[in-house]
């Protein structure tokens, strides 16, 4: 069995699972059920440890009401750059197969997923309208560069998928790592996360499966300069993804110290840093990306070591 027929048959299951089992936000989310309505009186809206904010004594040290207040912002947040993100994605992904020859099995695969995405798109705008809190999303370099960024999907389609996981694991490792933690949350939250880690765990492996079947195909010279490459769109697109802007400063009052430190001089927030692309390294170690060079990238970049030995295997396993 070829390596392209591995591929296509990988592609054929993905599609498969894309028609059935998919969700569409309007008839699996019970929007109008007096459970899901937002109450900004709600402690379930007090962000988890999970979240690199809500860990910070700053945050815990607050009086419920305040946690309330940035909870809500933050998880408002979020979902407005996951959407921002997905925008870009769903671009990309457009641009990326009108290039594609007929009988291409990428073709069908990813217009499903640009179909999802534009669910998750839908799904997380209303969340962001129901809790009445105006959040910007990205920061403003990330909002300014966004229009630009679809265009590299054809003529940099390995570079662009790169970028695809830097937005997508981030937002993935986060959600799961909230709900393996078990705390008490909003249940309209709680189905978004589960809607959105369901499908998004194809989109991550089609990803993955993208650059396992491309890499492999390009000269020593530039994979040398993929590998380096490889961190720096982790680290700036995860940034962008996890950071929020100073706008946070201004609309909830978070000092700007506190932000610094929580995103990500302290600690337990370099841990957490790390641990966001746990996945991706193991995935660079597995196309030669990993180099003394490139080691060195990841390291200054404060996203280096160990790979995971499976995919979304929790860090401290």
């Amino acid at each position: 069995m070829t390596a392209i027929q591995t591929y296509e048959e990988k592609l054929h299951t993905l599609s498969e699972g894309s028609v059935h089992q998919n969700f569409d936000p309007w008839t699996d989310i019970d929007w109008d059920n007096p459970d899901y309505a937002v109450d900004h009186s709600d402690p379930r809206w007090v962000l988890p440890k999970a979240d690199a904010l809500g860990a910070s004594s700053w945050y815990r040290d607050l009086p419920l009401e305040r946690q309330i207040e940035i909870g809500i912002w933050r998880q408002a947040n979020v979902a407005k750059v996951g959407l921002q993100f997905e925008n870009i994605l769903i671009r990309g992904l457009m641009e990326y197969v009108i290039g594609l020859p007929n009988g291409s099995p990428e073709y069908r695969y990813i217009t499903h997923e640009a179909t999802e995405e534009t669910h998750h798109t839908q799904m997380f705008q209303e969340f962001v309208n129901r809790t009445g809190v105006d959040v910007p999303g990205g920061p403003r370099y990330f909002r300014a560069v966004a229009p630009f960024l679809p265009l590299a999907a054809r003529p940099l389609s390995i570079v662009f998928f790169m970028g695809v996981l830097a937005g997508e694991e981030p937002i993935d490792h986060v959600q799961k790592a909230i709900l393996r933690e078990g705390e008490a949350m909003h249940p309209l939250l709680q189905r978004i996360m589960q809607i959105h880690i369901a499908e998004e765990a194809r989109h991550i492996s089609f990803a993955h499966e993208h650059l396992k079947r491309n890499v492999p195909k390009v000269g020593r010279v530039r994979k040398a300069v993929l590998s380096v490459v490889l961190p720096v769109i982790m680290r700036v697109l995860g940034d962008a993804i996890m950071v929020p802007g100073k706008e946070m400063t201004k609309a909830v009052g978070v000092p700007k110290k506190v932000l610094d430190e929580v995103f990500w001089d302290s600690p337990e927030a370099r841990v957490m840093l790390r641990d966001v692309f746990y996945d991706v390294r193991a995935l660079a170690d597995e196309l030669d990306l990993m180099n003394p060079v490139s080691r060195r990238v990841w390291k200054a970049l404060k996203i280096d070591g160990r790979g995971a030995r499976f995919r979304s295997q929790p860090a401290a396993a």
